[in-house]
C-alpha cells in the first residue's frame, strides 16, 4: 500500500495593518511565491496576542513589507517621510520577531520584516535613506504626483560569498526590487550581514545561530514568477519548514 505524502508545510504570512475601510490586505504575490513552493499560505492580520499558540500550528513565517516601524521602538527621530505607522501591527510583529527568534521556527523577513526584526532584537534603522546615502542608489522611485505613491525599482546588489543566502541563489550579483526609504543601521546582536547594495546600504541579514531566518531588504515576491533567483529563496524557506514540520507537537 502506498503511504500518503505528508501535507505541506503551513507558512504563516503577516498581512498590513488595517486600512481606512477597516481591511487586512496583502499583496497576492506573497501567496502566490509560497504556493510554488509548496507551502500553505495562512494570513495572519495584525494585533494578534497568541504566539505561541500561533506558532505551535504554523511551520514557518513570513514578516512582510510595507509600512514603517514607529522611531519610538528604536530611540529613532521623527522624519516626514516616515508612513503607515501602526501602533497594532508593531503591538504584534515585534513580540513574533523576536519569538521566531528564539525558537527556530523558519522566517523570511521582507521588506519592513527585516526592520521589525532588526528593532525587535534591539537594533537600530536608518530613519530615511536619501538624507544618509544620497541618491546614487534608487531604493524606490517617487511619486509621478502629489496625490500618488511612490512605487518599486530595480538595482543590483552584492551577496556575501560565505552567506547562506548566497548558497540559496547561487549567486552573489542579484537585481533586487526595491521599495523602501528606511534600513538597518544598528545591525541587532547575532545578526550578520549578508548583502549590500552599491552605497552601503544592508540589503539582507541572517540570524547566524537559528536553523534557518534570512531578513531581505528587498522585495522578491514581486520578480520571483519569472527571477528563478529570486523564488529560489522561497523554495530554501519552504524547504526549510518542511524539516521543521516533522517536529514534535
Amino acid at each position: 500500500m502506498n503511504q500518503s505524502s505528508p501535507p505541506s508545510p503551513l507558512i504563516g504570512i503577516t498581512t498590513y495593518g488595517r486600512n481606512r475601510d477597516n481591511h487586512y490586505i496583502l499583496p497576492a504575490e506573497y501567496v502566490e511565491a509560497v504556493r510554488r513552493a509548496g507551502g500553505v499560505p495562512v494570513l495572519l492580520p495584525a494585533g494578534e496576542t497568541q504566539i505561541d499558540a500561533l506558532l505551535e500550528r504554523l511551520d514557518g513565517l513570513i514578516l512582510a513589507g510595507v509600512g514603517d516601524v514607529d522611531p519610538e521602538l528604536y530611540a529613532g527621530k521623527k522624519h516626514a517621510e516616515i508612513y503607515m505607522i501602526d501602533a497594532e501591527r508593531d503591538g504584534s510583529e515585534m513580540p513574533l520577531a523576536r519569538r521566531v527568534a528564539a525558537n527556530g521556527t523558519p522566517t523570511l523577513a521582507i521588506c519592513r520584516g527585516i526592520q521589525v526584526l532588526n528593532v525587535a532584537l534591539g537594533g537600530s534603522l536608518v530613519e530615511h535613506l536619501p538624507d544618509e546615502v544620497g541618491d546614487a542608489v534608487l531604493h524606490r522611485n517617487p511619486p509621478p504626483g502629489p496625490a500618488q505613491i511612490s512605487s518599486y525599482t530595480l538595482h543590483p546588489l552584492r551577496v556575501d560569498p560565505n552567506s547562506r543566502l548566497a548558497a540559496i541563489l547561487g549567486t552573489t550579483e542579484v537585481t533586487s526590487a526595491s521599495w523602501h526609504h528606511q534600513a538597518v543601521r544598528r545591525l541587532a546582536a547575532g545578526l550578520q550581514v549578508a548583502a549590500r547594495a552599491a552605497d552601503g546600504t544592508i540589503e539582507a541579514a541572517e540570524l547566524t545561530d537559528h536553523p534557518w531566518l534570512i531578513a531581505v531588504q528587498w522585495h522578491p515576491e514581486i520578480t520571483a514568477a519569472d527571477d528563478p533567483d529570486q523564488q529560489r529563496l522561497f523554495d530554501a524557506f519552504v524547504a526549510a519548514a518542511r524539516i521543521r514540520q516533522q517536529r514534535p507537537r
